[in-house]
């Protein structure tokens, strides 16, 4: 089974990067086969390894002075037919109920929480529960304040876009609210969303979610039972997320990243993205830069 390098920059990649990792990889007793280049911020080495015979530490040391990120993985299948993303800190680049929670002026008290929940030092059903609560009686109409201010990360667009362009599902999945993960859900084009849902009575935040917790026990069944829907398996499937409650996915997902990953997540996922944009989960499948596929209309949220 060939299997192949991939390198992925924030910014323009040079040769000199692809020569650099291909020295490294000399001095591991392996040798780089053909290289191609991608596009501008991508390059693919294919070798004569497999990826557990390809040390991944000196290579991110070596290729640091250009912003790189790396994925090491056999050639076949990697291209994927499903995306599960979550939302928060990785879709977009806030996180949506501390946003909320800012416009009701205790930004503070609901940011504590969500820190320690995201790095996996709290219960997320129980973190969710005292964010709500905490939320109690604001009026509904902050919602479409906070929604206002969304701010899509770079490469999103052109990562569902593409991916839905040849043929495969896209799914969002958040521990997040309905009233927020929807909007961006439709907004982005995917396929369809799961998510928790937000109670609301008499135009007023009740404080309670208005069904049972997505956790991250429900995003791993999600992946098993979509790519069992689609006739696939979790390995034909690409999952991207930047919190403790995605790494389940991560880790059972043939394409796992963690997206500017909390410290857990980092340590947890098969692979990461510290420095390039979203559109670098279309690099590590093999897509060059001429089959990326531009959104069919800017993401706008004004009218919320």
């Amino acid at each position: 089974m060939q299997n192949v390098l991939t390198l992925a920059a924030a910014d323009s990649l040079p040769d000199e990067a692809a020569d650099r990792a291909a020295a490294i990889v000399h001095a591991a007793g392996h040798r780089v086969t053909e290289t191609v280049r991608l596009g501008g911020k991508a390059i693919d080495l294919f070798l004569d390894a497999g990826p557990s015979g390809v040390a991944e530490p000196p290579l991110r040391e070596a290729l640091g002075p250009w912003r790189c990120d790396l994925a090491v993985q056999p050639v076949e299948g990697r291209r994927k037919r499903l995306l599960l993303a979550d939302m928060d800190s990785t879709i977009i680049s806030g996180e949506s109920l501390d946003d909320l929670a800012d416009k009701a002026g205790i930004g503070a008290q609901v940011a504590s929480i969500t820190a320690r929940a995201m790095n996996g030092e709290l219960d997320f059903a129980e973190a969710l529960r005292a964010r709500l609560a905490l939320l109690a009686g604001q009026p509904a109409t902050l919602v479409g304040e906070v929604l206002r201010g969304f701010s899509i990360n770079p490469g999103a667009a052109t990562l569902v876009a593409t991916m839905r362009a040849h043929g495969a599902d896209c799914l969002l999945i958040s521990g997040g609210l309905d009233v927020f993960v929807e909007p961006v859900a439709r907004a982005l084009g995917f396929d369809g969303f799961r998510s928790n849902t937000l109670k609301i009575e008499n135009g007023a935040l009740t404080g309670r979610p208005g069904g049972p917790i997505l956790d991250k026990h429900t995003k791993l069944q999600t992946l098993r039972e979509t790519a069992s829907d689609l006739g696939i398996t979790p390995d034909q499937a690409a999952t991207v997320g930047d919190g403790a409650n995605d790494i389940p996915m991560l880790t059972a997902a043939g394409l796992g990243v963690a997206y500017r990953g909390k410290a857990a997540v980092v340590e947890a996922a098969p692979f990461r993205l510290d420095h390039a944009d979203l559109a670098a989960l279309l690099s590590f499948q093999g897509y060059r830069d001429a089959a990326f596929v531009a959104p069919a209309r800017p993401v706008s949220f004004a009218e919320c």
